[in-house]
């Protein structure tokens, strides 16, 4: 399958994990550019209809919920024999993975993961869908935290009547319910019975109930106790320990009622006052037959009173019951023993027959007059979950129920002040005048903001942080200032306001420091352009600081330098600038023109001369360009300092032609100082002269040495 593309839309990266109906593999969504998750039909199953069943039966069940702790399902297809299901992708671990590398977990940790396993399991039962699968392996851990159950594959409606497939129990042995072992009908209490052992494993690191095969585990299940959890693990508290023994009733009407009950339970094990609770304990109903028991051995005697008659005996049975006791009472009579007359042996009979019915209309009459006495009209409890108390109180009041003292207050996350989010006797017939306990929020745990004007705005972060509020919802903005930079100018919300650290969002401004700007370039400009630009920039120029220096580079009273910022440096206002200024040339410096005279390549024709040179002041320096078409002078002047030398170089249409060069010590010494010359090129003429051959038969020609009479020098 790896590389393989789906349905021309899911392209297969790697195999991720599997179980016994199908594998499950990562692959890339080429349409929407996104990971996600692809569970594929085992081979062996793609022509056993019962598992398709299934299989597409998954993809209808957790499709059905819309929760963050459920796996969304996003697409179903079938391309040839392969089915598969789409779904979302989870970076991170299953809980199995999680509890056997640290098993057990710490309790805060484990009772997270088990109130978002519960708070999705209320949600898919709210939508009349069992899971009946619950285990670690089901369960995905994302990186950032989420829960996510996943594998509905064995999912039904709570309308199903049994969980057997031929015969067979469906689920995972070491985590299926009493009930479920029985093969019988599993509802909402099945999947808390088996979170229940989720929460045992995450919290002991072992199961509950081993075994050599899975008819023995499953008759553990039925059967046996288990270990107390704080027996396994003492550091558990009492509060969630009681939760594990209540979800792991084998008793289904000994367990929570709902998921929404556990889920409550879970939210409030962990608070101070619920961590030593006592240990909960549960009556034994003496009619559960299927309850675990010792009971005496049945004796003779018992046997015999099992087996006597009773009212339920056939009418012949009576019928020769009543003739045995009329012909006992016939030998009592013939022994003498009877001292009234048989004539009157209906009489007792008859007295008998109306005292019994007089007392049963007199029962009757009683029992009549006292209902009347207690029948009270019955009321449907009004649902105020998310109402105010007070519209709660009255609409409650409204029906004649009352209110039953004192009313719980207690903070509720997510869950405004002075809002009912949780009731007694939901969804319930009652008497008028009964009474109904109610769950008030005080709203969120608030804190007061501190004036944090002056303080670090990273120590403050921090601070937040702590508090419970999330980095996200700590901005800032920057601001140029004369504080120090990350310093607080101010903030919003203002000082003293109380906030609730899971929603409050805060925003503050932050010193970035003095405005900063680029540093200009100062050098080549004149003093008083340069103390002109750095007014304007709003620096300061101390001139009584500047500094004069001779140069060969600059002429006088240009800059030559600037301190302590270079060009490009961020500098702020108000900064001061300290100038170097050139005070012309040194005084051994020696300036010296070279008189250069420059004709064309050709006469008559136009050359462009260019000219390059190189002294004290820098090498390859530009000496001027311009067009000649007759002979020219080019004076170049140049600055010498001691042991330099200057050169002069000369261009003629682009080509170098000639070069001049002067030591120091030369020009020191009055050396000759006569003009350079530049020559054009000598210009052949466009028709040869022809000569009359040498009578003696010598090639006259050849004594001008190259000087033919149809050159002419230029």
């Amino acid at each position: 399958m790896i590389g393989h593309e789906l349905g021309g839309r899911y392209e297969i990266i790697t195999r991720i994990g599997g179980g016994g109906m199908a594998l499950v593999y990562k692959a890339h969504d080429i349409l929407l550019n996104r990971k996600v998750a692809v569970k594929v039909l085992r081979q062996q199953f793609t022509h056993d209809e019962d598992f398709i069943r299934r299989f597409r039966r998954e993809a209808q069940s957790a499709a059905a919920l819309s929760h963050p702790n459920v796996v969304s399902i996003y697409d179903v297809g079938q391309e040839e024999d392969t089915h598969y299901i789409v779904m979302e992708y989870v970076e991170g671990h299953n809980l199995n993975e999680i509890i056997q590398e640290r098993a057990p977990l710490q309790t805060e940790e484990a009772v997270h993961i088990a109130v978002q396993i519960c708070d999705a399991l209320e949600h898919a039962h709210h939508n009349q869908i069992i899971h009946r699968d619950i285990k670690p392996h089901n369960i995905l851990i994302g990186n950032n935290g989420r829960v996510k159950v996943t594998d509905f594959g064995i999912a039904r409606a709570v309308t199903s009547s049994t969980i057997t497939q031929t015969g067979s129990v469906v689920g995972s042995v070491h985590y299926f319910s009493p009930e479920h072992a029985k093969g019988i009908s599993t509802g909402e209490k099945s999947d808390l019975y088996s979170l229940g052992i989720v929460l045992y494993q995450m919290l002991t690191g072992r199961l509950p109930f081993l075994g050599e095969s899975p008819i023995s585990v499953a008759l553990k299940h039925l059967q046996e106790t288990f270990e107390e959890p704080r027996a396994v693990n003492p550091y558990i508290p009492q509060s969630v320990e009681n939760i594990i023994l209540r979800a792991m009733r084998k008793n289904p009407d000994e367990r929570y009622s709902s998921a929404e009950e556990m889920l409550h339970d879970l939210d409030t094990c962990l608070l101070p006052e619920r961590l030593t609770e006592p240990k909960i304990s549960f009556n034994t109903h003496p009619g559960d037959m299927d309850e675990t028991r010792i009971m005496p051995a049945i004796r003779g005697g018992s046997l015999e009173t099992l087996a006597a008659p009773s009212s339920s005996a056939s009418r012949p049975e009576r019928a020769e019951r009543a003739d045995a006791e009329e012909n006992q009472d016939d030998r009592w009579e013939s022994n003498g023993l009877s001292e009234e007359p048989k004539r009157r042996r209906w009489v007792k009979p008859v007295i008998a027959v109306f005292t019994t019915l007089l007392v049963i209309a007199l029962v009757y009459w009683g029992a009549m007059t006292v209902r009347g006495w207690f029948d009270i009209e019955e009321v449907e409890v009004p649902y105020v979950v998310n109402k105010t108390f007070t519209d709660a109180k009255q609409e409650l009041e409204k029906v004649g129920l009352r209110l039953e003292e004192p009313t719980v207050y207690m903070d509720k996350e997510g869950v405004p002040k002075d809002i009912v989010y949780d009731q007694s006797k939901q969804n319930q017939r009652v008497k008028v005048g009964s009474w109904i306990k109610l769950y008030v929020s005080t709203g969120p745990k608030l804190e007061k903001l501190a004036d944090y004007t002056g303080q670090s705005f990273n120590d403050v972060k921090e601070e937040l942080i702590s508090l419970g509020v999330s980095e996200e919802r700590i901005k800032s903005d920057g601001e140029f200032s004369d504080e120090k930079p990350g310093t607080i100018l101010g903030q919003t919300p203002d000082a003293g306001t109380d906030f609730d650290p899971k929603q409050a969002t805060f925003t503050f401004t932050v010193s970035k420091g003095q405005e900063t700007f680029p540093m200009p370039t100062l050098t080549n400009k004149t003093e008083a352009e340069a103390i002109k630009l750095l007014k304007s920039l709003g620096l300061t120029v101390n001139e009584a600081n500047t500094v004069r220096e001779p140069s060969y580079r600059e002429e006088a009273g240009k800059v030559l330098d600037q301190h302590p910022f270079k060009p490009n440096d961020l500098v702020t206002k108000g900064s001061e600038i300290t100038l170097t200024v050139s005070s012309g040339l040194p005084e051994d410096a020696i300036e010296y023109t070279f008189n250069i005279v420059i004709s064309p390549a050709f006469a008559g024709r136009t050359s462009e001369i260019e000219i390059k040179y190189s002294d004290a002041r820098g090498e390859n320096q530009k000496g001027g360009k311009r067009k000649i078409n007759n002979t020219e002078s080019f004076p170049v002047k140049v600055v010498l300092a001691p042991n330099t030398e200057a050169r002069v170089e000369i261009y003629r249409d682009g080509e170098y032609v000639d070069a001049f060069s002067r030591s120091y010590d030369d020009i020191k010494s009055g050396a000759d100082s006569s003009p350079e010359t530049v020559p054009g090129i000598e210009q052949p003429e466009d028709t040869p002269v022809q000569t009359e051959p040498d009578n003696t038969g010598s090639n006259s020609s050849n004594d001008n040495g190259g000087n033919n009479a149809g050159q002419q020098p230029q």
